[in-house]
């Protein structure tokens, strides 16, 4: 699992202007984020709009990736819902011989127990062909998986191997960091936050913002992760407004504003996710033209 140290980047999804996928532009990102030293790539996280997307474009998706990847880095791939059964088919069912590990957030509107939880990462990770990392983020899910339960699926359930976090809660990160199995990764969900929560132990960052900032952001997570701390830190605060921005109103919304303005994809998203406003689109161009 030292593959997932590092700088994941959890992929967009192209779509052309009639809402189907851009298989051109998926490529294009592909490469962009690989050239940028990334260290390895996330398909079908929530970042990809995966809710919006059938069975059968998840997938394709899935088997494009592994294939323009090439193995140049590793490749995790996204599948979590709250319907544990269906996680656990779709896990017995996709083809993941060449993933390094599955992604799988919390169920997200049931807002499960903590024993909830725990009994469904179990089964996930039961059903697993592959390593499990966990993925709390409560702003999403509505339900925060405590410090508690990460540590005891951490250290009961043998084919769960790393989490990551996007709670913004530091008490709660440094409790995991704290007290995981050795073995056990930490990484960050957070841009924001990365380079103190490396700081502090974290292992590596699963980005949104790479999917445009690639070099910096890679550069930024090496440096912390070396405990070259001022060189991390001057890149952190460079990138710093860059993320106000990209999630001030929606993601991927932001990050796809910036990937447009680069002429990286269209601006295109499938409903509920809709463009930035008129008025964000403008700050976020102005933002870019003066960034070196």
């Amino acid at each position: 699992m030292e593959q997932l140290r590092g700088t994941g980047v959890a992929l967009v999804t192209p779509f052309k202007k009639d809402e189907s996928i851009d298989w051109n532009a998926l490529e294009k990102v592909i490469d962009h984020v690989i050239s940028g030293g990334v260290d390895y790539v996330v398909s079908l996280g929530t970042t990809g709009e995966t809710p919006t997307l059938s069975s059968e474009e998840k997938l394709d998706i899935m088997k494009f990736t592994f294939e323009k990847v090439n193995k140049r880095v590793p490749v995790v791939v996204g599948i979590g819902d709250y319907n544990t059964s269906d996680v656990v088919k779709r896990l017995q069912t996709c083809p993941l011989d060449e993933a390094v590990a599955v992604l799988s957030v919390a169920p997200y509107y049931s807002k499960p127990s903590q024993e909830g939880l725990f009994q469904h990462y179990k089964a996930v990770a039961a059903a697993s062909p592959k390593p499990i990392i966990l993925y709390n983020v409560p702003g999403r899910t509505g339900r925060n998986m405590t410090a508690q339960t990460t540590l005891r699926l951490a250290n009961e359930v043998p084919n769960i191997v790393a989490m990551k976090e996007a709670s913004g809660d530091m008490i709660q990160c440094m409790q995991i960091i704290k007290d995981k199995p050795k073995d056990f990764l930490v990484v960050s969900g957070d841009d924001a936050l990365a380079f103190p929560q490396i700081a502090t132990g974290m292992d590596g960052l699963i980005s949104v913002a790479a999917n445009y900032f690639a070099k910096d952001m890679a550069a930024m997570v090496k440096a912390a992760l070396a405990n070259d701390i001022p060189a991390a830190r001057e890149l952190h605060y460079k990138l710093q407004d860059s993320f106000d921005l990209m999630f001030e109103e929606n993601n991927p919304a932001g990050v796809k504003a910036f990937m447009a303005e680069a002429g990286l994809i269209e601006n295109v998203f499938r409903l509920p996710v809709v463009p930035v406003s008129a008025g964000l689109q403008s700050r976020i161009a102005a933002f870019r033209k003066n960034y070196k």
